[in-house]
């Protein structure tokens, strides 16, 4: 990798580390070109790129078994989904409505008409994996995200950081918001038998 420096020659990066508690970063001094009345002018600007290892007191409150998916399942498809709750902030909304998406627009013959030899439909399993922010975690209630499979064995459920709390751009008191968060959670369903 390589930068222009303010004269216009390439230059390398200066890679930097520190301890254990970071990974390597990159410190670049970027530069790119002005055009003000036909005069070229370069623009220096630094430009760090630093990517964090959780600390342990940082690690997520919600924690499953094993990670989705494991070795218990035979793997057949994974559907994906995202839920939003935009009123209300209420994450396990978001969660099932994750779910819902994930599974909303597929249909698995497979396990009714006994098209998998040896494998009826009560053995159906799933295994469900969440990303969810970590402030929002720890009120997750996962036996109402479970609610939302008709059918299968859910085997195991992981919930990771992910999802998104951004602003809905407008605080709606009546539809029970206590601010203008709206959550984003995105969901993997993982399913087979």
């Amino acid at each position: 990798m390589s930068a222009l420096s303010n004269s216009g020659t390439l230059v390398k990066p200066l890679i930097l580390s520190s301890s254990s508690n970071f990974r390597p970063f990159t410190f670049v001094n970027l530069s790119f070109p002005l055009h003000r009345n036909n005069k070229s002018k370069f623009i220096s600007r630094p430009f760090a790129v630093v990517s964090a290892a959780p600390m342990a007191s940082e690690q997520s409150s919600v924690k499953a078994a094993d990670a989705v998916p494991d070795s218990n399942i035979k793997l057949l498809f994974v559907e994906m989904g995202v839920g939003y709750d935009q009123h209300g902030q209420d994450i396990t909304s978001a969660a099932m409505r994750a779910c819902r998406d994930a599974i909303s627009s597929n249909s698995i013959p497979a396990f009714r008409r006994g098209s998998i030899p040896g494998v009826s439909f009560g053995e159906m399993k799933l295994q469900i994996k969440l990303g969810v922010p970590r402030p929002l975690q720890h009120l997750l209630d996962i036996e109402k995200v479970k609610s939302v499979f008709p059918y299968g064995t859910i085997s195991n459920v992981e919930v990771v950081d992910g999802g998104l709390i951004c602003s809905s751009g407008v605080h709606v008191e009546e539809m029970g918001d206590k601010n203008d968060d709206c959550y984003i959670v995105n969901a993997a369903v993982y399913v087979g038998y």
